[in-house]
């Protein structure tokens, strides 16, 4: 581990490679094919990723032609969920030196699982109680915990470690031909952060740097022999 993290990029391993599209589907679909086709590449090890796809939802679908012959509107139902779920403030109590928000939730017992949609019940003028699941059914589905973003962009970054006796040349290399065979659409960019992206910089002026190292070492030895052509 370096003490020290060249492009100051946090992550779960020392390298990145981070992709980004302008919408977060295609990140959806294309982040856990590339962190399986990096974990296959020889020479990465402790191939991780940030993206978070796996929390648990519940979509609620609303029948609302029986939900309006019972008396019930779309923005009733949405407020006995709000009001179970999502802690809305109802009152508040004034005393002498301070004042105390009264918040209504349901006891925790209720909202640990979508068992406690069974227990939600509405209350209407005419038909008395009537169980939410009476005028909406549940569907359970996944939804990204978190989406990251880079440069304003929403993006998956892959962490990576290299194998003992592993190049960084080579590592980079091996990825930029795994993109290439993704098969990945033209809205997907894929780049390297962090160490890798201040490693592929500084190859960048590695020609300008050998240039002014020749050049310096030819002043050096033009003041030695005092002439411009010996050197």
């Amino acid at each position: 581990m370096q003490d020290l993290r060249i492009g100051g990029r946090v992550s779960n391993a020392l390298y990145q490679y981070t992709i980004q599209a302008g919408n977060t589907q295609d990140l959806f679909k294309w982040g856990p094919i590339l962190l399986n086709q990096m974990k296959r590449l020889p020479g990465l090890q402790d191939v991780s990723s940030d993206q978070q796809n796996g929390g648990l939802d519940e979509l609620m679908n609303y029948d609302r032609l029986t939900a309006a012959k019972l008396g019930l509107t779309v923005q009733s139902l949405d407020s006995a969920l709000y009001g179970a779920f999502g802690q809305s403030e109802v009152s508040i109590i004034y005393t002498q030196v301070n004042q105390y928000y009264v918040v209504l939730e349901v006891a925790p017992q209720y909202w640990q699982s979508p068992e406690g949609l069974k227990d939600i019940y509405l209350h209407t003028s005419g038909n008395g109680a009537i169980p939410l699941l009476a005028v909406a059914k549940g569907q359970a589905g996944t939804t990204p915990l978190a989406i990251n973003h880079t440069s304003l962009f929403p993006s998956v970054t892959v962490s990576f470690n290299l194998a003992s006796n592993v190049s960084l040349s080579d590592a980079t290399s091996s990825i930029d031909q795994m993109q290439k065979q993704l098969g990945a659409p033209s809205t997907l960019q894929g780049f390297f952060a962090g160490t890798l992206q201040a490693y592929q910089e500084s190859l960048g002026t590695e020609p300008l740097l050998i240039l002014t190292a020749l050049l310096a070492v030819y002043i050096v030895l033009g003041i030695l022999y005092e002439s411009l052509v010996h050197p």
